[in-house]
């Protein structure tokens, strides 16, 4: 069997609690990386880049649910408390100490929601502890295929404004060797997707255009040959948005995981 494919088996909490063990880390897959086939792809990056480290990680597989994030964006406080007690219940039985996450959306809920329920974690998001583990030397990239690349990132929002997280992903954006441009409005400023709030889930409201095309217009300004995400949200939008202008073939949106994980050819 090629040692690829059995790199990318992955422990569960229950099977090491079985065995009286504890991982580093709990990677909280969520929903989109879970079950959406674009996201899917996300998250075998990022799992695969965790093996190429040497990181003691497990996930919670069955047991693990919607943040709950959706349902209070939508106003249903009820239900979000519901799927947050049962998860925070499944995450104390295991002593979780120490979460990341592909998702801004369930990385600013499982940092800033969970805690008045009683779950009370130290929260990454993928992006700082790609950092992490480069800093440490856990982790070595080269450019490779994206050296001198120009390269746009757009800000999520629960990951910027929401948590003030700017610099991890453009940090791994140079450490690729690739030429970040930014976009016009970024950081700070920077323009939603149109996915946020729960505004995934339902119809645009009416206005003059939608604003994932708006937000891809300002990638495509910057005649950048690749639009990097650090959101499953915000990739399936600004996609959307590139298929829209009939870009789709020229220019590429990619998770950090992903250009990450090409970039050493996993």
């Amino acid at each position: 069997m090629d040692n690829r494919v059995m790199s990318m088996h992955v422990k569960d909490m229950a099977s090491l609690a079985a065995e009286g063990k504890k991982p580093e880390v709990l990677f909280w897959i969520g929903c989109a990386g879970s079950f959406d086939d674009r996201a899917k792809k996300i998250t075998r990056a990022f799992a695969k880049l965790l093996n190429e480290a040497g990181v003691d990680y497990a996930i919670l597989g069955k047991e693990e649910s919607c943040t709950g994030d959706p349902a209070k964006r939508a106003g249903n406080e009820f239900l979000f408390q519901m799927q947050a007690f049962s998860n925070i219940q499944v995450m104390n039985a295991y002593g979780v100490d120490r979460i990341v996450t592909t998702c801004p959306h369930c990385f600013n809920t499982l940092k800033n929601e969970y805690p008045e329920l009683g779950g009370n974690y130290q929260v990454m998001h993928h992006t700082q502890f790609l950092n992490e583990l480069m800093d440490t030397g856990r982790l070595k990239v080269e450019g490779g295929a994206f050296k001198g690349k120009k390269i746009t990132y757009h800000d999520p929002c629960y990951l910027g404004r929401g948590n003030d997280v700017y610099e991890a992903p453009r940090e791994l954006i140079k450490k690729l060797d690739a030429e970040l441009v930014e976009m016009k409005r970024c950081r700070a400023k920077g323009l939603c997707c149109g996915a946020g709030g729960a505004q995934m889930f339902k119809e645009a409201e009416p206005g003059a255009k939608e604003i994932n095309i708006e937000r891809t217009e300002e990638a495509i300004e910057t005649n950048a040959s690749i639009v990097a995400a650090g959101c499953p949200f915000c990739n399936t939008m600004m996609t959307d948005g590139m298929k829209h202008a009939e870009k789709e073939g020229s220019i590429r949106v990619m998770d950090l995981a992903e250009l990450i994980a090409e970039a050493k050819d996993l």
